[in-house]
C-alpha cells in the first residue's frame, strides 16, 4: 500500500513509518514546501491509498503573533490543501483513506468528554483545533476520513519524558500548579497502532479520543514517575513561574479537560499501554 504522511520530522511519523515500512508499505514524504503548492501535491498524492496529516508547529511555546501565526497556518491551510489536492484528483488514482491529527485541546477544562461531547473550549487552543477539524470538512464523501483527538504523548523519546526524567533523577521533580489538572494521555505504541488499526479497518470513521482508557491527574502521573525512578516528588512548579516562563500558552500545562476513548474501545481496539503504570513501566526499563 501507497501512503503519503505529512509532518515526517515529528515524532509521530518518525515512529509511524518504521512500522509502515517494518509492514512493507511504501511510504511517501510530503515535504513541509509541497503543503503549500497544490499542483505539486496534487501530483504526489494521486495513485496513493492513504493520505495521513500529521503537519503542525510545536504549540507548548510562548505564543506571540508570529508563532500564532504558524500554528494556524501549519495546520488549518495545510490541512485545506491537502483535501483540495485529494479532491482534484480522478476517482481512479484518489487516496481512498484521509486520517488527520486533531487535540484534546478542543474539550472544556475538568470535564470528563467522551466523542459525543460538544462542550468545547474557546480560548487559543480550543479555536485552533476547531478551525483545523473543520478544514477537512469539504472532503470529498467518498474519501473514508478519520480523525484522532491525540491527548499528551509519552514515550522514551518523547519530548516530555525526556526532558522531565534528569530533572526527577535529581529529585527536583514534582507536580505542577496545583497538580489535580487531568492529565489525558496516551503511548506513543498506542498512537501507531490506532492509526493502522484505521487503515486495516475499514468499518472505522470519524472521530475518535486518542487517550489510554485510565483518567489520571497531573499528581498520580507525577508522582508514579517518580516512583519508578526511585526519587521523590516534593517539589511544586508553581503556577505564575509558568506564566512567566510561557505567558497564554501556561494554560497547556495547568488546564486540560477529561478524556475517554469511548469509540475506539467500543470498536474493538484494544490499547497496549492501558494505564499511566505499565505506560511508565515500559518508558523507564
Amino acid at each position: 500500500m501507497k501512503i503519503a504522511i505529512s509532518g515526517t520530522s515529528g515524532y509521530i511519523a518518525r515512529n509511524l513509518i518504521v512500522e509502515l515500512k517494518e509492514a512493507h508499505h511504501e511510504v511517501v514524504a510530503i515535504k513541509k514546501s509541497t503543503l503549500y503548492n497544490i499542483d505539486q501535491l496534487t501530483e504526489l498524492l494521486t495513485n496513493t491509498s492513504v493520505v495521513i496529516n500529521l503537519a503542525g508547529a510545536p504549540i507548548l511555546t510562548r505564543w506571540t503573533k508570529t508563532s500564532k501565526n504558524e500554528i494556524f497556518r501549519s495546520r488549518i491551510d495545510t490541512t485545506q490543501n491537502i483535501v483540495k489536492a485529494i479532491n482534484g484528483i480522478a476517482s481512479d488514482k484518489r487516496p481512498s483513506l484521509f486520517i488527520s491529527a486533531s487535540a484534546v485541546g478542543i474539550y472544556s477544562s475538568n470535564e470528563l468528554h467522551t466523542e459525543e461531547s460538544t462542550s468545547f473550549s474557546n480560548d487559543f487552543v480550543g479555536e485552533i483545533v476547531k478551525s483545523w477539524e473543520k478544514a477537512s470538512e469539504q472532503l470529498i464523501p467518498t474519501v473514508r476520513k478519520v480523525i484522532f483527538r491525540i491527548g499528551l504523548i509519552l514515550g522514551k523519546d518523547a519530548k516530555t519524558i525526556q526532558n522531565l526524567v534528569p530533572v526527577f533523577k535529581m529529585g527536583l521533580g514534582g507536580e505542577i500548579g496545583s497538580g489535580k489538572q487531568p492529565f489525558p494521555f496516551i503511548h506513543i505504541s498506542d498512537v501507531t497502532k490506532a492509526i493502522i488499526w484505521s487503515i486495516e479497518n475499514e468499518k472505522s470513521q470519524g472521530i475518535y479520543n486518542l487517550v489510554a482508557p485510565e483518567n489520571i491527574d497531573n499528581k498520580t502521573f507525577t508522582k508514579t514517575l517518580a516512583k519508578r525512578l526511585n526519587r521523590h516528588s516534593f517539589f511544586t512548579i508553581p503556577a505564575f513561574a509558568l506564566k512567566i516562563l510561557l505567558g497564554e500558552a501556561s494554560t497547556l500545562l495547568l488546564q486540560s479537560p477529561q478524556v475517554f476513548p469511548e469509540r475506539l474501545l467500543n470498536e474493538g481496539f484494544v490499547f497496549s499501554f492501558p494505564d499511566i503504570i505499565s505506560s511508565i513501566e515500559e518508558i523507564i526499563q
